[in-house]
């Protein structure tokens, strides 16, 4: 029984050895980050069938014919939600390519998925909402343009 106990000791204190352990981390990562891409695959393609699907209901078979009678600013939206997350996939895949987050892309994807709420932007909110949004906005121009003077610098 103490030899097992060594022996089980000794299996665990190898295990978790700071490169061992990195590499379980690492593991953890890659698994998450793959995962999380077949998920985006999933979503990408639903939202662009349920995009496809109101477009064509829309336009062939509502009265009157060939004319939007959904409000464009919904569409529009429905639009801004693929591209997200296709933005969110270009995260995940650039990610997996380099195992460093893209930050630059991070918020270019929170730029677009702001710029969605102000498309779709409903004129009888809060008017603190649209204050927020507006911060939102500044803070996130200025950090991209934060992010990319700095990767521009390192370039040259």
């Amino acid at each position: 029984m103490k030899r097992e106990i060594a022996n089980l000791y000794k299996y665990l204190t190898n295990s978790c050895k700071d490169e061992n352990f990195l590499k379980l981390i690492r593991y953890v990562e890659n698994f998450t980050s793959k995962v999380m891409a077949i998920a985006l695959i999933f979503i990408i393609f639903v939202a662009l069938f349920d995009l496809i699907r109101l477009l064509t209901f829309d336009l062939f078979f509502t009265e009157p014919r060939w004319v939007f009678t959904a409000p464009l600013l919904k569409i529009f939206g429905m639009f801004l939600n693929v591209l997200i997350a296709l933005e969110l996939m270009e995260n995940v895949t650039a990610y997996l390519r380099s195992h460093t987050i893209q930050l630059q892309l991070v918020i270019v994807t929170a730029l677009t998925a702001v710029a969605r709420k102000i498309v779709i932007f409903d004129s009888k909110t809060e008017p603190g909402d649209i204050t927020g949004l507006a911060i939102a906005v500044l803070a996130l121009a200025i950090s991209y343009w934060i992010v990319r003077s700095q990767n521009q610098h390192r370039e040259s």
